[in-house]
């Protein structure tokens, strides 16, 4: 009586559009050239994000006598070798669907994210917990393997598809060697390229994994720069990287001495706060990112300094993977209102429009679409016209406003640090409603005001901060309705 075949089982999780139907190609050609029984099933997904994108594939040396094995069609839960996924919510899916066994199964998974639909709908900050994935991860999987593949492929101008096929040679899903999944590749441009990704990425799963980089990396002279204006050793560990990052962006969007204000403040913050205790700290560092966040608001003159930036032009590329030869031509879809006019207009002449608007209505041509090609001359140059207003920034209508309120917010910031921790932890994240342009900042502002009159400023007023977690409540409820009922309802109940 022969042995019973062993079935060697992988899943990749993918997402539409990243090469996974040509990474479980390769796999079943590299199969097929040592001699095995392989099957390759998939189901694919229309587009990113809209439907789940899964290959499954199992194979098995071929018996010298009795009948060739069966497989399966799709994956059992518990019962998969080797799962890998271009995408770390994409890891969670197969975990969640049960796929993964503590006693059997090696998790690949990139460490990148491309947002659902449902973490973009939000009005807050929607995206998924990654730590969560990455604690399941090491919970549920046998040998849990983490890597940024998206980073990889980019670093070598290919797909994740090959990282991904690189990963998995990497921690062994393969019953061949190295040399066989660089022929399954192929020759030719492209497959140079592929070939790079995935001797990059197999060097890198084949390491001892060191998991994933979790603390964003300053860049290259922000720590330098934001020494010679203070340093940031006052502030908390976790908020000094977040605060060297603030720095920079302050400086671009304005100047060096728009960056040292922003390095003023935070420390003025850290110099308040009480205790050092683990609350403390991360008052501290979430107010130095929304303190970041906030200086650097979004008015015509930043979106027109952004959209100009030669590395957007060189993403986008690099994105569609354009040759040298190829044309690139964008078109922004500009609407302006009259608030974002009177915005960058001088305090004055901005708050004299404004009045004409409501006494008149805006002139005809505002808030009609507008078209401007950025990768022509006369479109460039326009945007590069309005990026100019940064110039006058400090003298215009919104610039004033936008201080007044955030020195505002600052006194209450130090009133409560040192106070209650726990009610600075809330009021750090409150300038979270603040964002966008047109009626979505216009409603963000509404509710901003709303919860400082209501709930902030009589707590500062009287000294006392025990209404933190109706702070919290109605911030929450600001960022679930845009209608502005829950807020209403939540702000009726605290003043009660």
């Amino acid at each position: 009586m022969s042995e019973p075949v062993k079935v060697r089982s992988i899943l990749i999780g993918a997402l539409g559009g990243e090469g996974g139907g040509v990474l479980m190609d390769w796999i079943v050609s590299c199969a097929r050239m040592n001699g095995l029984a392989v099957q390759a099933t998939s189901v694919p997904g229309v587009a990113q994000r809209t439907g789940s994108t899964s290959y499954y594939i199992e194979m098995s040396d071929k018996p010298s006598d009795g009948p060739a094995p069966v497989f399966a069609l799709i994956p059992m839960p518990g019962r998969v070798d080797f799962v890998a996924a271009s995408e770390l919510v994409e890891a969670a899916r197969m975990m969640e669907r049960g796929l993964i066994s503590p006693q059997r199964t090696v998790l690949v998974t990139s460490t990148s994210r491309m947002y659902t639909t449902a973490e973009k709908m939000q009005m807050g900050d929607g995206r998924f917990d990654s730590s969560r994935v990455l604690a399941a991860g090491e919970e549920l999987a046998k040998k849990f393997v983490t890597l940024d593949l998206d980073k990889i492929a980019r670093e070598t101008g290919t797909m994740v598809s090959a990282t991904l096929f690189g990963a998995l040679a990497g921690v062994g899903a393969f019953p061949w060697d190295r040399a066989a999944c660089e022929t399954a590749i192929g020759a030719g441009r492209a497959a140079a390229a592929s070939r790079a990704g995935f001797n990059a990425a197999f060097e890198a799963a084949a390491a001892p994994n060191s998991g994933p980089d979790t603390a964003p990396a300053a860049k290259p002279g922000v720590v330098a720069s934001a020494g010679e204006a203070g340093g940031f050793a006052a502030l908390p560990a976790e908020g000094r990287s977040i605060a060297a990052l603030g720095y920079a962006r302050c400086a671009d969007y304005q100047d060096a001495a728009y960056a040292d204000l922003y390095a003023r403040r935070a420390l003025d913050l850290a110099a308040a706060a009480g205790d050092g205790s683990p609350e403390t700290a991360h008052a501290l560092a979430e107010a130095a990112r929304r303190l970041a966040l906030w200086m650097c608001y979004e008015d015509i003159a930043r979106v027109a300094q952004l959209k100009t930036k030669p590395e957007r032009f060189a993403k986008i590329r690099a994105e569609a993977e354009m040759s040298d030869d190829q044309i690139l031509s964008i078109t922004e879809y500009l609407k302006p209102g009259a608030d974002e006019i009177a915005a960058i207009l001088p305090k004055g002449l901005g708050a004299w429009f404004m009045r004409r608007v409501e006494r008149k209505g805006a002139p005809g041509a505002l808030g009609r679409g507008v078209h401007v090609a950025t990768t022509s001359v006369h479109g460039w140059l326009t945007m590069r016209a309005l990026a100019q207003f940064r110039r006058i920034r400090r003298a215009s209508l919104r610039f004033a406003d936008e201080q007044a309120a955030i020195e505002n917010w600052l006194a209450a910031m130090k009133t409560a640090l040192a106070g209650s921790p726990s009610f600075a932890a809330a009021l750090a994240e409150l300038p979270r409603l603040l964002k966008g342009y047109g009626e979505t900042a216009q409603r963000g502002q509404r509710n901003y005001d709303a919860i400082f009159s209501s709930i902030v400023a009589p707590a500062v007023a009287r000294g006392d901060f025990s209404g933190a977690a109706s702070l919290r409540k109605a911030i929450a409820a600001a960022l679930a309705d845009p209608e502005h009922v829950a807020l209403d309802a939540e702000l009726s109940q605290a003043a009660e």
